[in-house]
């Protein structure tokens, strides 16, 4: 059985990447890219789909583990009563090919040890044919996939597994390390496991250097922890950002809310351009910026709501059914059908993107604002059609009005980026219905008996998504209905202090009943209305009380269920990590990224 969501860390390459379990497991991995068929499948299974297990042979008595400083290179240290041993991981990249470094070393006593690899390309289900190639290596090929695992260690086959012994000594250094590569290609060259170490030390450290610790006021450690995150989930060719490393962690133990996240999300293209341009990551924010540009080139009633790594853009979905899913939770889905669903808020997010990249200082993109031109004018024609929400809702379409806030957001950033920059447009034209939205939806998204603004037109629910409405502009801070709708929220929709996307028990998202964790980006986003609201101690309370929810290596997933006190989601959770640094510099400085999508 996995472990506990939390109780794994990350290790990747900036191309693909594995979960590190406390027990030494690596029980998920896919490699060359994120979205590849997994190798390691145990997280969402049982050991037979696939893990590699390095670990003490005797009781372990006390297990601790942290990140090298500003790095993604792990340190796990097992206690015995025979001793202590450490085991490093790291993964490397060479051109082609996909490395895992691990070093256990002894640093007291006389621990054995052991070591059980289980490779199981195709998510879990193929049997590779293993062989010893002429330099002592072990190879195991299963159709285009080769791995090849190097050790001094002695191996040998049992059951379908690979496994072998050794003893950890006072001073004592065992490497092991496992290259993937194209079956049909040369086998790749051997690798050093403590150099491959020392290199991803070196690059991750030279990375984070860059980061303007002045931004982050007394949360340094935990946004530089966050940044290596979301470096670590950015392609390092296309520039595309991965929502997780994973697929269908629950966000309902238990329960069937299991998606695939191994893709890009429009959605998420304004916070992330802001907490990498204000952390001083002017590279990454431009690779991002290109990417989004690239990926939504073309007609503009064809842009999608997300895409894959490179700007692929079928991204079917369907079901794994031989794997048992993470403590039961099924489906196990590949792929992602929300790709086809109308969603009128990603046309503000990407309008907003564009405008505050121009804002704040990246080089102009000759083609974006033709681009953007032709999107607005597609949203003039479509924006008063009821769409699937922010929430990628699969109970039907509705006049969400989150979505129809963003509509506003589109128009009101086109027009900004034709008075601030120079640009051309119908201004007169693009006015007149952003004035048109915004009536609308104060009068159709508003419940006066209820005094607060509602997920849907004419509704009565409550929805989290209705706290970008001061975050983006649309209204202050200080409005009464703004005021009463976070009090609402405050009321209705948090769970011990943290908030909840909606009610899940209305089965408006298509599957009826069960519980949701609290969203922790949403939670994120209330710390931001305090701050514009001026409630700068709840703000920094709330702030607080969210990042001890990390675990402790300082990873969070996308949500948190405060009723068995566990991570549940996708983890880790970029858009998780992206709020908690812009929230972060909300607090430290007074012209935070709140602040300055909320002027107008």
């Amino acid at each position: 059985m996995p472990l506990r969501i939390e109780d794994y860390a990350l290790i990747g390459n900036c191309e693909g990447a594995a979960l590190v379990g406390l027990d030494g497991s690596i029980d998920w991995m896919a490699l060359p890219r994120f979205d590849s068929q997994a190798c390691f499948a145990a997280l969402l299974g049982t050991a037979e789909n696939g893990r590699w297990l390095i670990a003490p042979a005797v009781p372990v008595t006390k297990v601790t583990r942290r990140y090298r400083d500003g790095t993604l290179v792990l340190e796990t240290t097992f206690e015995t009563a025979q001793g202590t041993v450490q085991l490093i991981d790291a993964m490397g990249r060479r051109e082609g090919h996909g490395d895992v470094a691990r070093l256990v070393r002894g640093l007291s006593g006389s621990v054995p040890m052991r070591i059980e690899g289980v490779l199981r390309p195709g998510y879990g289900t193929v049997v590779p044919w293993v062989s010893r190639l002429a330099d002592g290596r072990v190879a195991a090929v299963a159709g285009p996939d080769r791995f090849v695992l190097d050790t001094p260690v002695e191996l040998h086959g049992e059951d379908l597994r690979t496994v072998g012994t050794f003893t950890a000594e006072d001073g004592s250094e065992t490497p092991f390390t496992l290259t993937w590569s194209p079956s049909f290609l040369p086998v790749p060259d051997k690798l050093d496991a403590a150099e491959t170490i020392d290199l991803a030390t070196r690059q991750w450290q030279r990375w984070i250097a860059q980061h303007r610790e002045d931004t982050a006021g007394d949360w340094v450690g935990l946004v530089q922890r966050s940044l290596v995150t979301l470096k670590a989930l950015t392609h390092y060719q296309t520039g595309g950002i991965v929502a997780a490393p994973t697929t269908s962690l629950p966000e309902q133990l238990g329960g069937p809310r299991n998606w695939d996240y191994r893709y890009c999300w429009l959605r998420d293209a304004t916070l992330t351009l802001y907490a990498l341009l204000t952390s001083g990551f002017l590279e990454e924010a431009s690779a991002w910026r290109d990417w989004l540009t690239r990926a939504i080139a073309g007609s503009p009633d064809q842009m999608q709501i997300m895409y894959g790594i490179a700007g692929e853009r079928r991204l079917e979905e369907y079901e794994l059914p031989w794997l048992a899913g993470y403590e039961g939770s099924t489906p196990v889905r590949v792929g992602n059908a929300a790709a086809g669903q109308l969603q009128l808020d990603v046309y503000g997010e990407v309008l907003d993107a564009m405008y505050q990249a121009r804002r704040l200082g990246l080089a102009p993109d000759d083609n974006g604002w033709h681009l953007e031109r032709a999107l607005v004018g597609h949203l003039e024609t479509i924006w008063r059609q009821p769409d699937e929400g922010v929430w990628e809702m699969r109970g039907g379409r509705k006049h969400f009005t989150a979505s129809k806030v963003m509509v506003w957001v589109a128009f009101d950033r086109a027009i900004r980026s034709v008075e601030e920059f120079g640009l051309d447009g119908p201004v007169a034209r693009w006015r007149k219905t952003r004035d048109e939205v915004h009536a609308e939806v104060c009068a159709a998204g508003y419940n006066a008996e209820r005094a607060h603004f509602t997920q849907c037109y004419g509704g009565t629910a409550l929805d989290a998504s209705l706290l970008i409405i001061a975050m983006v502009g649309f209204l202050p801070a200080d409005d009464p209905r703004v005021a009463r709708t976070v009090k609402a929220i405050e009321e209705r929709l948090t769970e011990d202090g943290f908030v909840k996307r909606y009610d899940e028990t209305a089965n408006i998202d298509g599957l009826a009943g069960g519980h949701e964790g609290a969203f922790l980006p949403c939670s994120f986003w209330l710390a931001d209305n305090y701050v514009l609201a001026g409630r700068l101690d709840e703000a920094r309370a709330l702030f607080e009380r969210l990042v001890a929810l990390s675990n402790d290596v300082g990873l969070l997933s996308e949500e948190y269920d405060s009723r068995v006190g566990r991570q549940v989601g996708n983890f880790p959770q970029a858009f998780t990590h992206v709020a908690l640094i812009n929230t972060a510099h909300n607090l430290s400085r007074g012209g935070g990224p709140a602040q300055h999508r909320a002027q107008n």
